[in-house]
């Protein structure tokens, strides 16, 4: 992997703030994992694009890098050194001086991530198509708006930490006085209390329902592909930020076709008359009617293909091909008369073929008892 973020990006190292833009722009919707199917390799790289654009995009950033390389944008930072250090007051005094760093304020709460399977029909993977599905989970409360209190009345910042949403302890200990801080077990964190809650959600901003989401499958899309909708998730506590619904997706099989990749493979079964003689042939693809050629004498196995009647590329241009393998059938259930016309072709061209019986199984039956 690359350390040098202009090769990253693929641009030189005096590459305008707008070429390095449209680079990563391109990339991106390149590598994006939602155009890759949950590709690990094509979510490193886009990780990986997407710092080297962070960098290089701010001048101060991009002026640090061209002087002291990746090396130079992993320096100390008061964050790190506050974090590190609130650590060791957690682990020895129960709180940290530079207060709690686990506790999510009303901004940062998130709702659960939910998952569904969605069963596709083969035309529907190959075209796209726009899809509805049930999906049971947390939603805001339409009563409350999501704020947990009743209609009319409004959260009140909490009496216990004063709307912090943390508490501050004094300690004595062997440094002197230490202040330590931990999340306020009132409002838990949230800097709001609910005295007069919502009695359909009683307090919580969210009820549980059956609700329908719309998912936009794309044209191309594969057996196995995992879809996100960001905000289709569960909804979040007292006015969070919902989660994300993940839709795995399940094609049914075709009858006739197969796919590989964006290509489409059909069998298509002809007479032994038509492969031999010649003959045009007319059948059904995903797109309607389509003609095919025979010329005499085709054999078995033999594959047509017929450009751009394939699977469209997934979010990109033009389309597979299709492959059409002929499948010449042996004819069965002749009657004398084609049975006496075959043998005859068969001593034009001098071939070694069962003798016709003449009176079937009863015939030889007959002739067996003298």
């Amino acid at each position: 992997m690359s350390t040098d973020y202009y090769e990253i990006l693929g641009v030189s190292r005096n590459a305008s703030e707008e070429e390095i833009k449209r680079a990563y722009r391109t990339l991106a919707r390149q590598l994006h994992p939602d155009a890759n199917g949950g590709d690990v390799d094509a979510e490193a790289r886009f990780k990986e694009v997407t710092l080297a654009y962070e960098t290089l995009k701010d001048p101060e950033k991009r002026n640090r890098y061209d002087q002291f390389g990746p090396d130079g944008m992993r320096g100390p930072s008061m964050d790190g050194f506050a974090t590190g250090l609130g650590d060791i007051f957690e682990a020895f005094f129960g709180g940290s001086p530079f207060g709690s760093t686990n506790n999510r304020s009303a901004a940062t709460r998130r709702g659960d991530d939910l998952e569904v399977v969605l069963q596709l029909q083969f035309e529907e993977a190959v075209f796209g198509a726009q899809k509805e599905i049930s999906v049971k989970a947390p939603s805001t409360c339409e009563s409350c708006g999501g704020t947990g209190a009743r209609e009319g009345t409004h959260p009140s910042k909490c009496s216990e930490c004063g709307g912090t949403g943390q508490i501050r302890r004094v300690r004595q200990s062997i440094l002197g006085q230490v202040v330590s801080t931990s999340a306020c077990s009132r409002c838990l964190g949230t800097g709001e209390e609910i005295l007069t809650p919502c009695p359909d959600c009683r307090g919580e901003g969210r009820r549980t329902v059956e609700k329908t989401v719309s998912v936009d499958v794309p044209a191309g899309i594969d057996d196995g592909v995992r879809l996100r909708i960001s905000g289709g998730g569960g909804a979040a506590w007292r006015g969070g930020v919902p989660g994300d619904l993940y839709v795995h997706l399940r094609v049914s099989p075709h009858d006739r076709f197969e796919r590989a990749g964006n290509d489409l493979v059909l069998k298509l079964h002809v007479a032994m008359t038509q492969a031999a003689l010649g003959s045009e042939i007319e059948f059904d693809t995903l797109d309607g009617k389509e003609r095919i050629t025979l010329m005499p004498g085709t054999q078995s196995g033999h594959v047509v293909r017929i450009k751009g009647k394939g699977v469209p590329v997934l979010r990109g241009k033009g389309r597979g091909d299709l492959h059409v393998q002929v499948i010449v059938d042996t004819p069965s259930n002749l009657s004398k008369e084609q049975l006496q016309l075959l043998h005859q072709l068969a001593q034009l061209r001098e071939e070694q073929v069962s003798p016709v019986s003449e009176g079937g199984i009863f015939h030889k039956i007959r002739t067996s008892f003298g």
